[in-house]
């Protein structure tokens, strides 16, 4: 029976050195995750306390991380914590990896190296878009194609209006707004606005003293021709400078022409913050803003940390293309290796459970840097000695059982 001990130890050994092997092989290979052999001893279930050998009883994988390296090239992604992308090949199989190599195929397909298609939840077709979370994931694009314009329809504006400023009235002339005299008003200021077709509006804000804490607005589109009409809104304060009308909301419609075959449009105008001050500087503009932009060329994208992918544009907007999911298991050591750098659920692991990045027990995304194998090369090469002395340990039993064999047969 001594033979049959050591053939195992020679066999456990074996399958030691070659799990070892493959750790160091992978210690550069991108979120690889080493493994271990687990052992147990035989016994043939009789009386006999004496073992029949060892055998491997599971190669076990650790899936601690790897340390994330730097790589500053976007469509790298290390995760770090618990998560595994989740891919899909041509056929729709779907695998979960570590590694975060990705490129893009001629259909601006994000994939690994391999061509597996990385998923996760759509945008929608919106605007602007939002993240579709809780639809069944899809294959990640990112879509060169331009940004469509977006007319200007809401808009913010706040102004001090210069409380030491002089009433335009009588005795004083002219008193009736024309917009080309300035005599006629007691401040300008302007909005940029945009229509459907991305065309340039320029809205100057013409505001006229009328009298004591009460001021006219003449907003006007000067770069349609001729502008469209316009309405004075009147706006008053109270001793304090505060704002009291228009109210409830300090909202003003401005009319925007059609240009260059646009059509014509509105825009509303928030004034709400507008004061009534002698600031000593003269009357000035605070704060501007509005909702429009032109059309964009794409120049770019990111992946940020909770994994949505954002389109970059020539016309300095952003544009959700969507969102990386992330796949969590029960028992991650149940996952069955399909080799590159893959593995899919096995009897042990349980089913995959989808979620974002950061949220719950899903871990963290790091874009422009990868996981490395967490190999422990040191470790390794400590375990390696061990193996070998174990398979030179076995190997050199059944050289003694041979010679204690061969001592019994040559008795006379």
């Amino acid at each position: 029976m001594g033979f049959s001990q050591s053939v195992s130890g020679l066999n456990a050994a074996s399958s030691s050195l070659d799990v070892i092997g493959n750790n160091i092989a992978n210690s550069a290979t991108v979120g690889f995750k080493a493994s271990s052999v687990a052992f147990a001893d035989m016994f043939d279930g009789s009386s006999s306390a004496v073992g029949m050998g060892t055998q491997v009883s599971k190669i076990v994988q650790n899936f601690n991380d790897g340390t994330p390296t730097t790589t500053s090239r976007n469509l790298d992604i290390a995760i770090s914590q618990n998560g595994f992308f989740r891919l899909e090949n041509s056929a729709g199989s779907v695998y979960y990896s570590r590694n975060g190599q990705f490129t893009l195929d001629k259909n601006s397909n994000i994939t690994d190296m391999q061509g597996k298609y990385l998923t996760g939840y759509p945008a929608s077709t919106d605007t602007p878009p939002v993240i579709l979370q809780g639809a069944d994931p899809v294959k990640l694009t990112v879509p060169q194609s331009s940004m469509a314009a977006q007319a200007s329809t809401t808009g913010k504006m706040v102004v001090n209006l210069d409380s030491n400023t002089t009433v335009i009235a009588p005795p004083i002339t002219p008193t009736t707004f024309n917009p080309d005299n300035p005599a006629t008003y007691n401040y300008v200021t302007s909005m940029t606005a945009f229509d459907s077709l991305g065309n340039t509006h320029n809205v100057s804000m013409y505001f006229v003293k009328t009298a004591i804490n009460t001021w006219d607005l003449y907003p006007i589109d000067r770069s349609a021709a001729p502008p469209p009409s316009f309405t004075a809104t009147t706006f008053q304060f109270d001793p304090s400078g505060k704002l009291t009308a228009p109210a409830p909301a300090a909202t003003v419609t401005v009319a925007l022409g059609a240009l260059n075959g646009s059509l014509a449009g509105t825009m509303n105008v928030d004034f709400t913050g507008t004061t009534q001050q002698n600031s000593g500087a003269g009357s000035a503009t605070s704060m501007l803003s509005q909702n429009g932009y032109p059309a964009g060329n794409f120049v770019g994208f990111v992946i940020n940390q909770d994994g949505k992918i954002a389109g970059n544009f020539s016309n300095q907007q952003q544009q959700l293309l969507g969102q990386i999911v992330l796949a969590n298991f029960t028992n991650t050591e149940g996952l069955v290796p399909q080799g590159d750098n893959t593995w899919q659920p096995g009897a042990e692991s349980g089913q995959a459970m989808l979620g974002l990045a950061g949220q719950g027990n899903y871990g963290r995304l790091t874009a422009g840097a990868l996981e490395s194998s967490n190999t422990d090369l040191g470790n390794e090469l400590v375990n390696m000695i061990v193996a070998q002395r174990a398979y030179q340990s076995n190997a050199q039993s059944i050289k003694t059982q041979d010679s204690i064999l061969n001592t019994l047969v040559n008795l006379r």
